[in-house]
């Protein structure tokens, strides 16, 4: 199964010692292919999914490089992304058709300024509508390629190159090479210094599993990976499969014929085909893992993993409770404030410039590790994935006429009606948010705007599926959490009322002041909120609350009600007076309750939300004008 509990291996980021380690442990992987989308919404929706995939921890994605080039920019820009918001290792694409060694140069360095360690060496196809020719001082070959990449940057990228099970679909243009030919090309591409091999699609499975004893039999030893391209629809079938000359055996073929104009139908046949084919693939033993042809789509990729019980479903697979970025600077951290938890994207932007992390503890922000945190990011990061997305958001979110519509939506999110609140980067709710939901809701109710929380942990093993992260054989232990928007007579009262529970620590903040209200003796240290407990390793704390960060939060968690969920109505409208208000008026607060082990942190609100609610509309609609 896949696991994230190989945390050991972020201090080696190329995809083949990954592999390796996986063979070492008896573990199999899954991997994803995508390609670069024709358009700027395109583009946003990959990343949207991407980001839900991610979740299932892939070993690594790969993404593909437009013909002679044509998606070059487009195509580093999404894997250097994909490394450094996803926390996922890419492999890239590179093909050399058409194209000078200059030109080649060009895209390793730039992919090695972006942190990508893995390149995937391709010869490629020509752009449409040109002829295959050789270049001076460019590459025939894939094989060119790889030595050429072995001799510029040594063993800086780890390599991958393809293999064909039934034969290159072009015959490599020489003169229709035979199969052992081709076999003999391939193990020329291992010995120039490719490190693992994935194949080209197929639908017979018996000649992938011939072609990967062929492989072992002429000294081929490296990793070979499947290439699993699930069946979308009986025409992508059909062309695909003329267009790279693919076998299809006969049962196969006579199970589409009478559903190919079913389109339910012959997706639904392609998850129970993928299935079987990767099931009877790793039950062979040959293969590490799997690696999937989206087609930039989701459901059938996921079906056939879940299929293939391939998905833990009662053991954590998260290496910490946030996704660590992949590039390589960054692999060391392994702490960070906990009020960007739900917008990492845009805690990564922050830091973008930092040359250090902190390394176990969040510490001294007066150290110069530490750089600065940057002016607030929204857009690109958490802001309108697309204008679809904004219309969406502006009919779920409805009109405002009172505080009781605002405290509505936030109620709404909590009950799964609304997608995601702006606060967030991502759709839905943690799993341990269940844990505290009634009480959220309460909040809520109220007008306290919860944008942040989490229940106490005491010592729950570092397996569990809703709790867990690190790997197995540990503890993971949390103190309960509340991060809220609330009226000043309200934190005022939660102030007084800390002094009968001297465990609570509670910061507040308005939009206009730098100065914090808060009942802590000690604001030169962080509190950390998150720690694990592991087998021969020191205690890790990878959340932390800081009042300098909080300081530098609260502009961005407080420009999200003018500047994202303000945009969505009209200027001046009642729905943005009411939004202007709370972000004018309102105080942004955060609680920790100390006692993780019996505490109970709602019991603070108890006596004092209900003196303060706003929940009645129509009097509260009077604050504003």
């Amino acid at each position: 199964m896949p696991s994230r509990g190989d945390i050991n291996l972020r201090d080696t980021p190329k995809v083949h010692e990954k592999i390796k380690h996986r063979q070492d442990t008896g573990k199999v992987f899954f991997s994803f292919e995508y390609f670069p989308p024709k358009t700027p919404s395109g583009v946003d929706n990959l990343y949207d999914r991407i980001d839900r995939m991610s979740r299932v921890e892939p070993l690594f994605v790969d993404v593909t490089w437009g013909a002679g080039g044509s998606t070059s920019e487009l195509t580093l820009e999404i894997s250097g992304n994909i490394q450094r918001y996803f926390g996922l290792d890419v492999c890239m694409h590179l093909t050399c058709t058409n194209m000078p060694a200059g030109k080649v140069d060009d895209a390793l360095n730039a992919a090695k300024e972006r942190g990508i360690r893995n390149i995937v060496a391709l010869r490629g196809d020509p752009p449409k509508g040109e002829e295959w020719h050789s270049i001076e001082g460019g590459f025939e070959h894939a094989v060119d390629l790889v030595r050429h990449i072995r001799k510029s940057f040594g063993e800086h990228f780890s390599i991958c190159v393809a293999g064909y099970p039934e034969g290159h679909p072009a015959g490599l243009l020489e003169g229709n090479l035979t199969y052992e030919q081709e076999l003999h090309y391939l193990k020329e591409k291992v010995e120039a210094g490719g490190n693992f091999i994935i194949t080209q699609m197929f639908y017979d499975t018996d000649r992938f599993l011939q072609f990967v004893k062929d492989c072992r039999s002429i000294g081929i030893d490296v990793p070979i990976i499947p290439g699993i391209l699930p069946i979308q629809n009986y025409n992508g079938f059909e062309r695909m499969t003329k267009f790279c000359k693919t076998h299809v055996p006969d049962e196969v073929l006579k199970a589409l014929q009478p559903i190919k104009d079913d389109d339910a139908a012959v997706k639904e046949f392609g998850i129970r085909l993928g299935i079987d084919m990767c099931r009877r693939i790793l039950h062979s033993g040959l293969v590490p893992g799997i690696h999937f042809y989206t087609l930039n789509l989701e459901k059938a990729v996921m079906s056939i993993i879940e299929g293939l019980d391939m998905i833990p479903k009662n053991q954590s697979i998260r290496s910490l409770p946030w996704r660590p970025a992949t590039i390589d600077r960054r692999r060391h951290e392994d702490v960070r404030p906990i009020f960007w938890s739900n917008r990492p994207k845009s805690y990564i932007s922050r830091t973008e410039g930092w040359d250090e992390f902190p390394n176990g503890r969040w510490g001294d922000n007066r150290s110069p590790a530490f750089g600065e945190l940057t002016e607030h990011h929204l857009l690109g990061s958490g802001g309108f994935r697309s204008k679809e997305e904004k219309e969406a958001l502006h009919k779920a979110y409805g009109e405002l006429n009172n505080f009781s519509d605002v405290s509505n939506v936030f109620l709404r999110y909590l009950s799964g009606e609304v997608s995601r609140l702006l606060w967030s980067e991502s759709d839905g709710l943690a799993k341990e948010t269940m844990v505290i939901m009634e009480p959220l809701k309460w909040l809520n109710k109220h007008g306290l705007f919860t944008i942040n929380s989490q229940p106490r942990v005491n010592g729950v093993p570092s397996s569990d599926v809703v709790f867990g992260w690190g790997g197995p054989g540990g503890y993971v232990y949390q103190k309960a959490y509340i991060e809220f928007f609330a009226k000043r007579e309200v934190v005022e009262a939660l102030l007084e009322a800390s002094k009968s529970y001297p465990l609570i620590t509670i910061f507040a903040v308005s939009s206009k002041d730098s100065e914090l209200l808060t009942n802590a003796k000690n604001l030169s240290s962080a509190n950390a909120v998150t720690w694990g407990v592991f087998p021969d390793r020191e205690i890790i704390q990878p959340t932390v609350v800081d009042p300098y960060s909080f300081l530098v939060w609260k502009q961005e968690a407080f420009s999200i009600w003018t500047e994202l969920w303000g945009r969505l109505y009209e200027k001046d409208s009642k729905s943005q007076q009411i939004l202007r208000h709370i972000h004018d008026n309102f105080l942004l607060v955060n609680v920790v309750d100390n006692d993780y082990v019996a505490g109970d942190i709602f019991r603070l609100f108890d006596d004092v939300v209900p003196k303060y609610s706003l929940h009645d509309g129509e009097l509260l609609a009077n604050h504003v004008s």
